[in-house]
């Protein structure tokens, strides 16, 4: 009997420390209620009325530049541009509801753009921005084509607005890119306060198809996919042998904000986990609190703080970076191989450490082998 019982201790201890991640329950009770209502009333939804609002600014912007092309207009467009760019990282990872089904990522920042498809559809003055062939023809890459791409100066660029002999078509263009941003906003924000939430927070179970499933999964994907692939990945090499593209960097023809969208997308992305509340100081339960609740740890310390830190190491790296990714890619590219690292760890423990931690499967295609 001495044997059995030593036998069985000496099992447990094993099973007790066969892994540097630990988990004092298994999240069946853990209030995810409290959880998704914190995250859509206190982070989603005030995430998306902030770029709607800002969505209208660019849309007004739009039709006074267009009804009097001045350099004055065109910058303030610029202004009321980068804005919304800057709103629109907020919103990015929540590919729920009207926005998966509207494709409103696709349609807001696919990039690089087709300026032979887009001076296309100027020339024939006939185009349907709803259908999926126009994705790459609108969105924020389309307006830094229209309004920071089309000629060397200001002047030559309000002049396609003023002047030129198709510029009805150019002003009917912009204004049609710029308004299919708003109204796909509209559209979001109505579906989520028209009972989408209230689903959305009933939705509180464990399947594959839950809210806080499929959010979490939304978080890691975009942090994968969209930020350190796109913005960073594939304009650097990473996926190519080496072979960059600079012309493949967000914002290449205002040229020297992609560091500042990296860094917006980054924060939206720590602010998520962390539960914290959109435009405010407060925070409240997140992926953060989940995993603490888990007493989730990895080699001895708390996994939120090793991914939080993470998200510093990130910022650090970032600092060294050109304004200009296109600069940064001809100049010395080791430094956005380095920012892609930074990410790539992070990526690392959220898709791995965290999801296992949270009992949470992947359900997008993973093709990077992480």
């Amino acid at each position: 009997m001495k044997k059995i019982l030593f036998i069985l201790s000496f099992i447990a201890i094993v099973i007790a420390c066969s892994s540097n991640d630990s988990s004092s329950s298994d999240g069946d009770n853990y209030d995810r209620t409290v959880l998704l209502t914190n995250w859509a009333d206190n982070i989603i939804i005030p995430s998306y009325v902030n770029y709607q609002a800002k969505a209208q600014i660019l849309v007004s912007d739009a039709n006074t530049f267009v009804s009097n092309p001045t350099e004055v207009n065109l910058q303030t467009v610029r202004t009321s541009w980068i804005e919304a760019y800057k709103a629109y990282q907020y919103i990015a990872m929540y590919n729920l509801g009207k926005a998966e089904e509207i494709n409103l990522n696709a349609a807001s920042n696919t990039y690089p753009t087709n300026t032979i498809g887009i001076e296309s559809n100027i020339s024939s003055g006939s185009y349907d921005l709803s259908l999926l062939s126009q994705f790459d023809k609108q969105g924020f890459p389309a307006l830094d084509y229209l309004i920071n791409g089309l000629g060397a100066d200001d002047a030559s660029i309000v002049g396609f607005y003023a002047t030129n002999a198709n510029a009805a078509n150019y002003k009917q263009y912009l204004t049609a890119v710029a308004s299919k941003l708003k109204t796909n906003a509209d559209a979001v924000v109505t579906d989520w306060n028209s009972g989408f939430r209230n689903s959305y927070v009933a939705n509180n179970g464990t399947s594959v198809s839950s809210s806080v499933n499929k959010t979490t999964n939304l978080f890691v994907k975009n942090l994968e996919k969209d930020i350190r692939t796109g913005k960073i990945g594939i304009p650097a090499g990473i996926f190519s042998s080496g072979v960059v593209y600079p012309e493949k960097v967000e914002g290449y023809y205002k040229n020297d904000i992609s560091k500042e969208l990296l860094n917006v997308s980054v924060k939206a992305s720590q602010d998520f986990f962390n539960g914290k509340h959109f435009n405010h100081t407060t925070t409240g339960e997140g992926l953060k609190s989940y995993l603490d609740f888990l007493n989730a740890v990895k080699n001895g310390q708390k996994l939120s703080d090793v991914i939080n830190n993470q998200f510093a190491a990130i910022y650090d790296v970032n600092n060294t970076l050109n304004n200009s990714f296109s600069q940064q890619i001809s100049t010395d590219n080791s430094k956005m191989i380095a920012a892609y690292d930074a990410l790539q760890q992070n990526v690392i423990y959220t898709k791995l450490d965290m999801m296992q931690a949270l009992k949470i499967t992947i359900d997008y295609v993973d093709g990077d082998g992480d």
